[in-house]
């Protein structure tokens, strides 16, 4: 069946996959997994009563909420964004920033984003980007700030200066296998992580999967590697790239062999068609990676990754500054 076509702002077409039809994922190595080993993610509309909401994130692990902040406003972001990388190849030259579409006669490793080896010129752009005041400006947005505030019934969100902003072209390296509280060790484990596409991602156009029921593994694991790790320096055993951590911070970069190792604790690793305006929250447990980037229209993967505290938590105060490619974190 074909897909089908909708416009939801003017000259941005969003490509619904039909929903009977699971889509063909895979990490950056191995093979697809198998379809029998695939599912859907629970969408959830932002007028779900709150006590619903909770619910479905206490038994998930996760909550993918649907329109959380005005899709315009998102693609504005987007824009900004690769309008910076104009100059460099990246971008089909025939077709807009706002699109973000691939130039399909580049090398997709020559632009590669965070987690990947990007050159000098490629690594400035992105020290810029972060620090830019459209950028943080995004992350503040009243949308997304009072829906956290309303979900989690906190008076007064914190978020950490270290969010990230990632991009990913057709056919580069994608965000490994991790949970996300070994990247913040020193701080309390009660954050909130919010997942933001930056423009309509499909099932296979590299955004996020989630492996089903893992919360409590990753929980487990991350117990394993503190005892592991309990005769280390302070610094060194909070840091994700110690010695008893992969060298690039991800447990594995397979998502058949890492979900065959743990299959009797884990279901399915599930995916959505995500659109801009979504947000997808969850715990510092929830193992997850991107899928690799295989969009059938070219479209290079933009989205961001916000960490929340409660205000007056104890946080991680390494990622109180903004990042840099040479942070070291």
């Amino acid at each position: 069946m074909a897909s089908v076509e909708i416009l939801h702002a003017p000259g941005i077409p969003t490509t619904k996959t039909p929903s009977h039809l699971l889509p063909n994922l895979r990490s950056n190595s191995g093979d697809y997994v198998d379809q029998s080993a695939t599912g859907w993610m629970r969408a959830t509309q932002p007028d779900t009563p709150v006590e619903e909401m909770r619910k479905r994130f206490s038994e998930d692990g996760y909550i993918w909420v649907r329109k959380v902040i005005p899709r315009v406003d998102v693609y504005d972001m987007r824009e900004h964004y690769f309008s910076r990388f104009s100059h460099t190849g990246m971008l089909d030259p025939d077709r807009s920033p706002r699109e973000g579409i691939f130039n399909g006669s580049s090398n997709p490793n020559a632009h590669e984003g965070i987690g990947g080896l990007p050159e000098d010129t490629t690594k400035q752009l992105l020290d810029a980007a972060h620090a830019d005041p459209a950028y943080r400006n995004f992350l503040a947005h009243p949308a997304l700030r009072s829906f956290i505030r309303h979900f989690t019934d906190w008076k007064q969100e914190v978020i950490v200066n270290r969010a990230m902003l990632r991009h990913n072209c057709p056919g580069s390296k994608s965000t490994g296998i991790h949970y996300d509280q070994y990247f913040l060790r020193d701080g309390e484990d009660e954050f909130l992580t919010a997942w933001v596409p930056i423009g309509d991602c499909a099932p296979a156009g590299g955004g996020l999967m989630y492996l089903e029921n893992s919360t409590a593994l990753g929980k487990q694991l991350e117990d394993d590697f503190l005892k592991k790790a309990e005769h280390l320096p302070r610094q060194e055993r909070i840091d994700a790239f110690n010695q008893f951590m992969a060298k690039d911070g991800f447990m594995s970069h397979d998502a058949v062999d890492f979900r065959e190792q743990h299959k009797e604790r884990v279901g399915k690793w599930l995916v959505g068609d995500y659109e801009a305006g979504d947000v997808v929250f969850h715990n510092p447990w929830m193992i997850h990676a991107a899928t690799k980037n295989e969009d059938e229209l070219g479209r290079i993967r933009l989205a961001s990754d916000l960490r929340f505290y409660e205000q007056w938590a104890k946080l991680d105060h390494r990622w109180m500054r903004i990042w840099t490619h040479d942070d070291g974190l």
